[in-house]
């Protein structure tokens, strides 16, 4: 796609601080970082979120994913590791190539992953359980 920035960046067009890269999987270093070491993993062809990955490619980009996050730790020996993915705006992904966020973590880097606790009944666990063990059939 022309106007994805990924896709330049898998392209060659854009300049990137590749970390590591094989025919399926590009990973470069986040410009917008929250702390040294943070690293995009990007699967190479233009899939918007996790729900356009297949299996094999779903594979290849966790693959590269927890190799890099081997590295990032050997590397900066962060005291926590943030391994982060988001589909869609509301999720809070801003670009709409898939990609995973390999984050360094210390304490009060100032980045907080928080969601509200709702402990829904166990009943309401059970039927939410039964309806994705139904679509996981299809």
């Amino acid at each position: 796609m022309t106007d994805c920035v990924f896709c330049k960046i898998v392209a060659g067009a854009i300049p990137a601080s590749v970390v590591y890269e094989d025919e399926s999987v590009v990973a470069f270093m986040d410009i917008g970082a929250v702390n040294p070491g943070h690293t995009l993993v990007v699967a190479k062809p233009h899939v918007a979120d996790v729900f356009g990955l297949d299996d094999a490619l779903a594979a290849r980009v966790f693959q590269a994913t927890a190799r890099v996050a081997r590295a990032v730790q050997a590397a900066f020996s962060p005291p926590g590791m943030s391994v982060y993915q988001a589909n869609g705006a509301p999720a809070g992904q801003t670009v709409m190539h898939f990609h995973v966020h390999v984050v360094p973590r210390w304490p009060g880097d100032g980045m907080d992953l928080v969601w509200p606790v709702k402990n829904p009944p166990r009943e309401e666990l059970a039927a939410n359980a039964a309806k994705i063990r139904a679509a996981l059939t299809h």
